[in-house]
């Protein structure tokens, strides 16, 4: 059964279209909707003229047939269909105005929304649509008809300036074509003025078909058809390709140019709505629009406003909201907004986002193959974890694998039922210590054993074992003598005494490595550096003090376990210092705590306070980049602004003495981080026998704690130290492989350390031939 077309006679006269796509097929049309007494589709039927659902006959069939012809045999027009159902099928039909009711579509072409980009936007676009407005049917109008037909427009028409405008307001037209050729029927520029004089108007182009003009006679100027609201001038052809021609034409210009507009005019409604300071910039990051809203009370402002800012650049998102709207604080929001959009407008930039911002300009005018690995490059620089080498698989090798796990990551974050509880009361009471000896009344033997305390081969276990586990007390008086840190303190020898002492106490000398021991041998490797030639010159005396003190804190109350192990038992300082740092952080924290709570041990009391947090903040700083998870963010950065740069002025000047930026204290700062960090792991650059007993201490607390993660059902941060299959050769080389030799590459680079350098290479020689044997332990069975 087919579709009846929909008729909807106004006061004025008819509005005939071609609209909707609720009929399933072009075709459909004949039957009883197309009855011998059934009005035509396509004619004006005036409501004084007849009665409704009659009306004249339809136009002759050989109008049909040269349409048909014209269109080619690529339309439906020209399919095998009876003529006579072609002429009903395809003739135009009525759309109804605002009341309309449904409507039916004929049309040939499958017309359907099409998605479109705009930038970041995707939009849906409508089928386009035509409002044809003739006086009378012809062989123009129905050239723009048959044009409609084939470009898949839905097309209405008009026969009165009435009907039209209220055709339009309904319809909201992308183009109308109006006939300029007589003037009888209608005024065509009066019926210009007045669709131009609605709203919807804004966006739509609007053609005139003029008369074609003879030989003898001058063209007419365009400048009143301008004036009066038309965008277009056709002279009059009716042939459907040129009409189709025409329109096309104006789709892909003027027609999607105005759905752009509309589009943004759209996102302008949305913002002029939104509750937020908001920032529009362009695809450069230029800003183009800056506005502000302030809500006071009951009543609302919105400021907008175009800025153009020739040399601001930001890194944000086309549309970006800098602040959100509070619901309960309407005083607070007056404060609030205004300051929140001068502080986004600020020329605020790291030194990556200038870097990205150079790289996104440079991919502009780059070829493919640059702009892509450009693209990879911004894809690198967006991550966090920019100096942080990626390794293989674990299979090859798990040795790295499980160093890099258990010092450089703060754990699984699996939350356990078992909690970590330290086995030593860290606070002690000062009034159970006794006092230590002064540094004039060392015992012989120790006092023998510290006269070599300058030098790199200075043996920190013999003084263990005749200090009784407290070398740290005995190598910090002599050291911080050496130095002056009692006179740059303004303290006495007795107070610095009491808090080595402290510090000392608060090592736990149950741990197989971290404990006193190794604070007194980076104590020593730190005064060490600090006695080069070139650190001296780079380092002022509160830099010097600071290194000295940090050495001595820096692993104070260390449980000998990683802070993996720590985050992974859910144990008190992970959750204090939430998984991050954790115990460095505590490490600095308590050093201070022990210091400042009794006036005995305070070495800091008679110093001013601006020296005071000058030198609290360098030992933080140090202390802190002992953590491993930061290890090549802290090397690069010292290759990148220390070793380059004084390579450079090197080979600029043939000179080897100059100290690089010694007025720069972002240098001082990393030549500090540099220093301890050498300082704390340097046990693989000692002589051989020292490297020995250091790996053998390292990998005991690591089977310890491999021990205790399988007792608690804890995830086992490093599996290959299991003490019944690790090698301690393999774990050796990967240790110096991975993080020792660049880092000391650089920093002998730096302070020239050809003595320690030699011993690496001596030492990675003997646990690769161990290796090599196949041997686990520390040293071959015929030398054990």
């Amino acid at each position: 059964m087919g579709c009846a077309p929909s008729i909807h006679v106004s006061q004025s006269g008819v509005v005939y279209c071609r609209g909707s796509d609720e009929c399933s097929s072009p075709r459909q049309g004949s039957g009883a909707s197309q009855g011998p007494g059934g009005p035509p589709r396509g004619l004006l039927v005036p409501a004084d003229a007849a009665p409704r659902g009659h009306a004249p006959g339809p136009p002759g069939a050989a109008r049909v047939r040269r349409a048909r012809a014209e269109l080619g045999s690529g339309s439906s027009a020209g399919s095998a269909a009876p003529c006579g159902a072609t002429c009903r099928g395809r003739r135009r039909h009525c759309c109804a105005s605002a009341e309309a009711e449904t409507q039916t579509s004929y049309t040939s072409v499958k017309v359907s929304s099409a998605e479109v980009r705009i930038g970041p936007m995707r939009l849906t676009q409508d089928p386009i649509q035509v409002l044809l407005i003739f006086a009378k049917e012809d062989s123009q109008s129905d050239g723009f008809w048959w044009a409609c037909d084939r470009a898949g427009y839905r097309c209405n028409i008009a026969r009165t300036p009435e009907s039209a405008l209220e055709c339009f307001l309904d319809k909201h037209h992308e183009i109308i074509v109006i006939d300029h050729r007589q003037s009888r029927a209608f005024d065509a520029e009066a019926v210009c003025r007045s669709i131009r004089a609605t709203n919807p108007s804004e966006h739509t182009v609007i053609l005139a078909v003029v008369s074609q003009v003879s030989d003898d006679h001058e063209e007419a100027s365009v400048l009143p058809l301008l004036h009066a609201g038309f965008n277009r001038r056709f002279m009059e052809n009716n042939s459907i390709i040129a009409c189709y021609n025409e329109l096309i034409q104006i789709e892909h210009g003027e027609v999607r140019s105005q759905f752009k507009l509309r589009a943004c005019n759209s996102v302008f409604t949305a913002l002029d709505h939104c509750h937020e300071a908001i920032e529009i910039t362009s695809d450069d990051h230029v800003i183009q629009i800056h506005k502000i809203h302030r809500d006071s009370g009951e009543n609302s402002q919105t400021e907008s406003h175009s800025i153009r800012y020739k040399s601001r650049r930001k890194e944000s998102i086309d549309v970006k909201s800098i602040s959100s709207r509070g619901s309960d604080a309407p005083s607070l929001q007056n404060r609030r907004y205004p300051s929140m959009a001068r502080i986004h407008s600020m020329t605020i930039e790291a030194p990556i986002t200038k870097v990205i911002n150079i790289i996104n300009a440079a991919q502009e005018n780059s070829p493919v193959t640059v702009a892509e690995a450009l693209d990879r490059v911004l894809e690198i620089l967006r991550t966090t974890e920019l100096y942080s080498p990626q390794l293989g698989t674990k299979d090859e090798d798990p040795h790295t694998s499980d160093l890099v796990g258990g010092l450089m990551t703060d754990g699984l974050r699996r939350l356990s039922g078992n909690e970590y509880v330290f086995t030593k009361n860290v606070h002690q009471s000062h009034s159970h210590l006794t006092m230590p000896v002064t540094i004039n009344d060392v015992p012989p033997s120790i006092a023998q054993l510290l006269d070599n305390e300058e030098s790199w081969d200075f043996n920190i276990f013999e003084l263990e074992a005749v200090t009784h586990k407290r070398p740290l007390v005995y190598l910090g008086l002599k050291v911080f003598s050496r130095f002056g840190v009692c006179e740059f303190l303004n303290c006495s020898e007795a107070t610095l005494r009491a808090w080595l002492q402290v510090i000392e106490a608060n090592y736990h000398s149950s741990n197989a490595y971290h404990n006193s021991t190794h604070a007194a041998d980076v104590l020593h490797a730190t005064a060490f550096f600090l006695g080069k030639e070139r650190v001296k010159g780079s380092l002022d005396q509160l830099d010097e003090v600071a290194a000295l003190i940090a050495a001595t804190v820096h692993d104070v109350d260390h449980p000998g376990r990683t802070n993996s192990f720590l985050c992974n038992a859910g144990s008190e300082l992970a959750v204090l210092y939430n998984d991050t740092a954790v115990l460095e952080s505590h490490h600095t924290a308590l050093a201070f705590q022990l210091t400042v709570k009794d006036a005995k041990c305070n070495i800091f009391k008679n110093i001013d306070r601006n020296h005071y947090r000058t030198l609290r903040q360098a030992i933080i700083d140090m202390v802190l980049a002992t953590e491993m998870t930061k290890h090549f963010e802290h090397v690069n950065k010292f290759v990148n602004s220390i070793n380059k740069p004084m390579a450079a002025e090197i080979e600029g000047s043939n000179c080897e003495c100059t100290p690089p930026g010694k007025n720069f204290p972002e240098n001082q700062i990393l030549i500090k981080r540099m220093m301890i960090k050498c300082a704390d792991v340097a046990n693989p650059c000692r002589p051989l026998d020292l490297c020995i007993e250091w790996a053998g201490r390292i990998s005991e607390e690591y089977f310890a704690q491999t021990d205790e993660e399988k007792r608690q059902g804890l995830p086992v941060v490093m599996p290959v130290f299991d003490r019944n299959t690790c090698s301690i050769p393999k774990s050796q080389i990967s240790f110096i492989d991975y993080f020792i030799t660049d880092m000391f590459d650089a920093w002998d680079a730096f302070a020239h350390l050809p003595g320690l350098m030699q011993h690496l290479a001596d030492n990675y020689k003997h646990w690769k031939t161990l290796d090599d044997l196949k041997c686990k332990s520390l040293r071959l069975p015929s030398e054990s």
